[in-house]
This record gives structure tokens, sequence and C-alpha cells, in this order.
């Protein structure tokens, strides 16, 4: 859909957010958006892709990949990544964090168990093609739609 605007249009005006909402409303966004983009760099240029996160533990995101995809090469050159999700209503969240390799065993198979797909697609948690990533947030953004500007979200590092 395209939506026309004209300099007669008058800007929308963005409801007031309390500091102490910050935090519940990225929260709301990260659930509604089962696919947020994730941003990493590939040698000089950046690359965005969708993934599917296969847990969140408040903005700590695990991310499942293969192996032999190209992301793998361009996260273990530069690990700085950035995950933006956005809601319905064009609300988004920008998690600016560092992506490790899970190495816990004990998460792992919790994360595991808890996604059927991960199991039916590669069989096996000890399947050498599976990585999952550890998006440990440095920064949270969030912005309400038309807004025009991000609040700083607090947050505390797992």
């Amino acid at each position: 859909m395209f939506l026309a605007f004209s300099p007669d249009m008058a800007k929308p005006t963005p409801k007031p957010i309390q500091a102490s909402e910050l935090a519940a409303l990225a929260s709301a966004v990260i659930q509604a958006d089962p696919f947020p983009c994730l941003a990493s760099i590939d040698a000089d240029q950046p690359r965005l892709r969708p993934v599917s996160p296969v847990r969140t533990d408040g903005f700590t995101i695990y991310v499942a990949n293969l192996r032999s995809y190209h992301k793998t090469v361009e996260i273990a050159a530069n690990p700085k990544v950035e995950l933006c999700y956005l809601d319905d209503h064009h609300n988004q969240v920008r998690i600016t964090g560092i992506a490790t390799v899970l190495t816990d065993r004990n998460v792992l198979q919790e994360i595991w168990n808890a996604n059927p797909l991960l199991r039916q697609y590669l069989g096996s948690l000890d399947n050498p093609d599976l990585i999952v990533y550890r998006i440990e947030p440095n920064r949270v953004r969030y912005m309400q739609e038309w807004a025009l500007d991000y609040y700083e979200v607090p947050f505390q590092r797992l």
C-alpha cells in the first residue's frame, strides 16, 4: 500500500511514554514479531535477513543457525549484530549487541526441547551443522509509530 503525504497533513502526535513503561512496551513488540531482521556485516557490506529466534530471555535473544549459512562467516569475522523487531502498529525495537556461539549444554538442551522444528529438521542436538547464537544486548531502543525518536530501554544484563 502506498501512503501519500502532503504538506497540509498534520503530523501525528505520538502518545507520551513514561520511562517506567519502556521495557514492557519493548517486550510486547518482541513478542508480537516472530521474524525479526538480523543485521550483520559481510566485509564492508551490511547484510539483513529475517530470523526466527528460538529463545528470548528479556532482551537476550537466541538464534539458531546452520554452519553452512553465510552469516556464520560474517558473525565469526565481526560478532556485532543488530536485531530489529516491528509490530503490526509499526512500533519497533532495535537490539544492538554481540553474538556469541552458545556452548552451555543445559541451555542448548532447553532450547532443543522447546523447539520441535529444530528436532525435526536436525535430528539431534549433537548435529554438527547446528549453531545457536546468544545475542547479548549492549543497547536496546524503542520507537513508537510515527514518533521518529528512539527511547533508550533500560535492561539488565544476564
